[in-house]
């Protein structure tokens, strides 16, 4: 069974950003498999590096959507994300000093980074992006 499964109540656009979560979601699987099974530390720097790529163009990818739908909590959301890639910069940071505990904090960041942020955060633009169709 999955750490995180991805379910219904995670679909935010049926598109790019869905897929982008998608990838966020077999990552934080991949990581804790491989922790699972004892070879997490010897994972994490790639899954990390991964993560960090994919999220910088993941956020990129989000907020221009965000803009171009004229989304009003742009600007909270975009601090959500300075705050997700500062942890995960930290992270890699505390990797490459040999920190040990690395791969279980990492599972632990995705893990609530994909529960209440896309729950939450990225919900916000689903109902705005539904409501800007009701009224066309």
């Amino acid at each position: 069974m999955a750490y995180f499964e991805w379910g219904n109540d995670l679909v935010i656009d049926q598109g790019p950003i869905d897929e982008d979560h998608k990838y966020l979601v077999a990552l934080v699987n991949e990581l804790h498999t491989a922790t699972s099974q004892g070879l997490g530390s010897q994972v994490v720097g790639e899954i990390l590096k991964r993560l960090v790529s994919h999220t910088r163009e993941h956020i990129q990818r989000e907020e221009h959507i965000m803009a171009l739908a004229k989304f009003p909590q742009l600007s909270g959301h975009q601090v959500g994300h300075i705050d997700f890639m500062n942890q995960l910069t930290q992270l890699q940071q505390k990797y490459q000093e040999g920190n040990l505990t690395v791969a279980s904090q990492l599972s632990a960041l995705l893990r609530d980074w994909l529960s209440i942020h896309i729950r939450r955060s990225d919900r916000e633009l689903l109902v705005h992006m539904k409501q800007k169709n009701k009224r066309r």
